[in-house]
């Protein structure tokens, strides 16, 4: 889960974390909970936030510009220095741009947000898939090097990232039990 370095005399941990996803308005819920939990667990809790807002946009453009059900990746890692939150998917056709809204537009201004959040911000083509990223300056990580709890948490998180929730239908009711059980098997 985590490689030393020594970055300005700190020993810091590299740390790095990635999810297949399938793109669905309602996953952006679920990567959202799942990028806090690790940055907090990383001792990156400055930058939820403003991690998981880009995240929403980065999912969301799949989910308009792309499509429904298309499959991506979500990666979040980090060098102590920088944070850097990758979504992959497979079109290298709809590639994402910066464009001036109208100020009653309903759409159209999630790069400019992520632009205005990131530090810095891309897009890599590759031959069967893209990856748009951002970054964000991070002081050294908070949490102990060679914690063992953190190490618990880490592979403990890496095993419900693997885990699908609990089905349940999606109502004001069902809402707060579906949340509770989500915390909790996290817990």
């Amino acid at each position: 889960m985590g490689e030393d370095a020594v970055i300005q005399g700190h020993r810091v941990t590299r740390r790095s974390w990635d999810v297949a996803f399938t793109a669905q308005p309602e996953e952006v819920t679920h990567l959202r909970s799942a990028v806090r939990i690790h940055l907090t667990a990383w001792g990156l809790d400055d930058q939820v936030d403003t991690a998981q807002l880009c995240v929403s946009e980065l999912v969301s453009n799949i989910v308009t510009h792309v499509g429904t059900g298309t499959p991506g990746s979500l990666a979040l890692s980090t060098d102590g220095e920088r944070l850097r939150v990758e979504v992959h998917d497979p079109d290298t056709r709809a590639l994402p741009t910066l464009v001036d809204a109208e100020i009653d537009a309903e759409g159209g201004r999630g790069m400019a947000l992520v632009a205005a959040l990131a530090d810095r911000w891309g897009v890599q083509v590759h031959d069967d898939h893209k990856v748009t990223w951002c970054e964000f300056a991070v002081a050294a990580s908070a949490a102990p090097e060679g914690e063992p709890s953190v190490e618990r948490a880490d592979a403990l998180l890496d095993v419900y990232a693997t885990l699908k929730p609990p089905a349940c239908s999606y109502d004001r009711e069902s809402g707060r039990v579906r949340r509770r059980v989500e915390e909790e098997s996290v817990i």
